[in-house]
């Protein structure tokens, strides 16, 4: 099966496709993860985006659109994939389209803003051991305070109010407009994301089997 997994930032679609990906063993590909690794790998295309990250820019859509395509050839990809943060904007999908790549299905985590933004700013992190704890979903045993290894747990800069409230913005004008996109195809399955991951992760594997 290939999919595409849409979703705000923070509303969990991450987590649901590793879940998807290791129940049906196809992978799961990150746009930010193939990209460091063609980087790493010297590739023709990972070479271009190393220019364009050295010189502090964003690397351009031709160069995403050719890792990408670059990455779906490889023989993993042959039972199908998961594409988690891509396509971002609809002339990705379109890319997408003209490479001749059939998908099957686009899920969208959707969780509203305000729960976005409950759901990140009450993350705190171990700056020292790096594990993650939540003020109201995985308190810590003593507040502020890191069970592993006692450091002071701090804020991420990404997870502050304002900076979710940002990306969240940009998220609605670039990749919302792609729900419009697949609905047209009668491909796309909207999921309301539940505060338990288990209850997301169900209602996910159903909209996956669902042809309606």
């Amino acid at each position: 099966m290939k999919l595409i997994l849409l979703g705000a930032p923070g509303a969990g679609k991450g987590t649901q496709a590793e879940i998807i990906s290791e129940k049906l063993g196809i992978p799961t590909i990150s746009t930010g993860n193939i990209i460091r690794e063609a980087v790493k790998a010297e590739t023709e295309m990972g070479k271009q985006a190393k220019a364009y990250m050295d010189a502090g820019q964003l690397v351009p859509d031709q160069v995403v659109i050719g890792i990408i395509r670059d990455r779906l050839a490889q023989d993993d990809c042959k039972n199908g994939f998961i594409l988690d943060g891509f396509p971002r904007t609809i002339p990705q999908a379109q890319a997408l389209d003209e490479m001749g790549v059939a998908i099957d299905r686009v899920i969208e985590i959707h969780v509203s803003d305000d729960q976005i933004v409950q759901r990140m700013s009450g993350r705190r992190v171990c700056p020292s051991c790096g594990a993650s704890y939540h003020l109201e979903y995985k308190k810590p045993e003593k507040e502020g305070v890191c069970n592993h290894c006692g450091a002071a747990l701090v804020i991420r800069k990404d997870d502050s109010p304002e900076v979710v409230q940002e990306r969240l913005q940009v998220y609605h004008a670039q990749t919302e407009p792609l729900k419009e996109y697949y609905q047209k195809t009668g491909k796309l399955r909207v999921v309301q994301g539940q505060e338990q991951v288990a209850d997301t992760t169900a209602l996910t594997l159903q909209a996956l089997e669902d042809e309606a």
